[in-house]
């Protein structure tokens, strides 16, 4: 078992910059890929970014490319979401997420655990 907790979402300006972390626990963290993923209102939840268990594979939804960086520490159990240039169409609520074996996130991967979420708002 996994337990995936996000933190640092709230409330920013267009333009801004949050930091996402997702603190894990449980299972050995290194054995999963992680992502994020986000859900806005009255909308599906869709693929933000991935990385790989080392962390040296990252793919990013072309929505966010150049703007958010995912990253990860195998040490310290999390992975991050740097947030940058943020724009009102990117208020969601943001998951992390781990799936099992190796590479990216592609569409219709298992999802092996899901956090609880983090909001993220962005204001015009």
């Amino acid at each position: 078992q996994v337990q995936l907790v996000e933190s640092g979402g709230g409330l920013v300006q267009a333009g801004g910059s949050l930091r996402l972390s997702c603190a894990a626990s449980g299972r050995i963290f290194s054995s999963y890929g992680m992502g994020w993923f986000r859900q806005a209102p009255g909308k599906e939840r869709e693929f933000v970014a991935s990385i790989s268990r080392t962390g040296g594979i990252t793919y990013y939804a072309d929505f966010v490319k150049g703007r958010f960086t995912i990253s990860r520490n195998n040490a310290q159990n999390t992975v991050l979401l740097q947030m940058n240039s943020l724009k009102p169409e990117d208020t969601a609520v943001y998951y992390c997420a781990a799936y099992s074996g190796g590479g990216s996130y592609y569409y219709g991967r298992q999802i092996d655990y899901w956090g609880q979420g983090t909001q993220v708002t962005v204001s015009s």
